[in-house]
């Protein structure tokens, strides 16, 4: 007998599947909620919730000055926050998280979530292999050899085990950008960070480095990155999150550059894009 009854749209169908991740996600990994930050008497964050699962590839954008960078710090406790609250795996950093929750330390939140910032910070007097092996030395008390075979994996993830040897200013700009990456990378962290990571790059450079973005987001590796990047953004952003004046304005999937609501987000999706 013939079917009778219609077949879902395909078009419908397609659609959902361009605007899901790529990947499964899991539960969430880091609850921001009613998180705020001051310096002094100004407020750069003015009560920001924010959930990450695991897996998720969320992306911050916005004007310079909006907070995305400081809310990232935030998320490592490189800035405290004033006030909310913020657990990562179950357990609560902020300062006002409620009662009966596990609390942690910043050194137990580092030994968890990597970040690699704008500038490269590597020790110039190091090489490669040396600057990558050394927080594993100084952060877990690791032995030297085993320190710097850990180094060398990480190395060659992003593609530069042969460039151990070499000191930073024997690389290039993206060169030393990957060494950062493969740093924060040799400690195994279960979320990475990245703030603005190809913003100190000249532009030929700056593929490089996407380059191994794309293949941790593509790992699956869990992610919050901050960037002017707003291609790659929609490239990898399972959540894309835009701020200005120290809020979340809008956030949405792939579709939300093509699909935002809130003028201001127009604006600037369309001055960037």
């Amino acid at each position: 007998m013939a079917l009778t009854r219609p077949i879902a749209d395909t078009t419908l169908v397609d659609q959902a599947l361009s605007t899901a991740p790529s990947h499964a996600l899991g539960d969430p990994v880091v609850v921001v909620e009613g998180l705020r930050k001051s310096f002094g008497a100004r407020e750069v964050l003015c009560g920001i919730d924010l959930c990450v699962r695991a897996g998720e590839h969320v992306v911050i954008f916005g004007p310079s000055g909006s907070g995305k960078s400081t809310l990232l710090r935030s998320i490592n406790l490189l800035e405290e926050p004033t006030h909310g609250s913020l657990k990562v795996f179950d357990v609560e950093y902020g300062p006002d998280g409620a009662s009966g929750v596990r609390r942690g330390n910043p050194l137990e939140l580092r030994r968890t979530v990597g970040m690699v910032f704008q500038q490269f910070n590597l020790f110039p007097h190091l090489t490669a292999l040396e600057n990558v092996a050394l927080p594993q030395r100084a952060v877990r008390r690791t032995k030297r050899a085993e320190a710097e075979e850990r180094a060398a994996l990480a190395l060659r993830r992003v593609g530069l085990l042969r460039h151990a040897a070499h000191y930073p200013n024997e690389l290039s700009g993206g060169q030393q950008q990957r060494v950062a990456i493969a740093r924060a990378l040799s400690l195994d962290p279960k979320i990475m960070l990245f703030d603005e990571p190809t913003s100190a790059l000249d532009a030929e450079l700056v593929g490089e480095v996407l380059e191994v973005m794309r293949e941790l987001a593509e790992a699956g590796m869990t992610m919050v990155v901050v960037t002017h990047e707003i291609g790659f953004a929609r490239e990898i952003g399972d959540l894309n999150v835009f701020m200005d004046q120290g809020v979340i304005v809008e956030s949405g999937d792939r579709t939300l550059f093509d699909s935002c609501t809130n003028p201001r987000l127009q604006k600037f999706v369309s001055a960037v894009l």
